[in-house]
């Protein structure tokens, strides 16, 4: 069977990396090829030795070039939209780690991949310890009227909350069926100090040196407390959501939306 080609675009930032070395190790797969913002060279360095792929900063090209089955994707909302744009144009299917895509971008998406036949995987979070996590907050939160959500980061991430706490709030809220209770404070001495509220859900977001990421969905009831929480310890943590994603893709003719709708859950 021939191997699956994959071009990564995003590919010098962390998460970039980290796929390209995911790629290496699976001898299901080819990396082809990688695309980023802004490069100095044209051609990159696989990290086992293997050889050279060819680096670019213009996604159409290397897609020209390379003919690539998948693009995965880890960059900004605004470049994974114009990449998935491309990527349709040319009937290569997606696995878009980026977050912050609104409804009418996942509807774009999905009317896209249906009329053209592209499978597609979009995913908050592609750690299974995480999905699990969050399928697990679901099953708890018909029984619970509080819920609060801390999600800490390092100090480099862009956003807050994170994607997957957004997405994890909104799962509990569907799950309960309706908002949760939520405490104010009589007296509020620093603002914003009970965090960010999501339906009665309170989000706060930890942004320093120390942690990669992790997430605690926190439960109280009548004389008790329910804590899930998941820890992400380096971001090799990711990759096995990342593999599992492009053979699915490359297998389908739509969106899929969530790596839980490919475990099962």
């Amino acid at each position: 069977m021939s191997s699956i080609k994959v071009v990564v675009h995003g590919s010098q930032g962390r998460m970039g990396k980290e796929v390209i070395n995911a790629l290496c190790k699976d001898e299901e797969l080819e990396p082809v090829g990688a695309v980023d913002k802004a490069v100095a060279q044209d051609q990159l360095a696989l990290p086992d030795g293997s050889g050279k792929i060819p680096l670019s900063s213009d996604l159409a090209q290397m897609i020209e070039k390379c003919t690539p089955d998948i693009m995965v994707d880890f960059s900004t909302h605004e470049a994974s939209m114009s990449a998935i744009r491309v990527c349709v144009a040319r009937g290569v299917g997606m696995v878009i780690g980026t977050t912050g895509f609104s409804q009418s971008d996942i509807e774009e998406i999905e009317q896209s991949c249906l009329q053209n036949r592209i499978g597609a995987v979009i995913a908050a979070n592609f750690s299974l310890g995480a999905v699990l996590m969050m399928h697990l907050s679901k099953l708890a939160a018909k029984y619970f009227d509080y819920s609060e959500i801390i999600e800490l980061h390092h100090e480099q991430k862009l956003d807050s909350p994170s994607g997957t706490a957004i997405s994890t709030a909104k799962e509990l809220v569907n799950a309960r069926g309706k908002p949760f209770e939520h405490v104010r404070s009589q007296k509020e001495v620093l603002e914003n100090c009970r965090g960010g509220d999501y339906q009665g859900i309170s989000i706060h977001s930890v942004r320093m040196p120390g942690f990669l990421a992790h997430q605690e969905v926190i439960f109280g009831g009548l004389g008790q407390t329910l804590t899930i929480r998941h820890d992400a310890i380096s971001r090799d943590s990711f990759m096995p959501g990342v593999i599992l994603a492009i053979k699915k893709a490359v297998k389908s003719d739509k969106l899929v939306v969530g790596l839980e709708a490919l475990l099962g859950l």
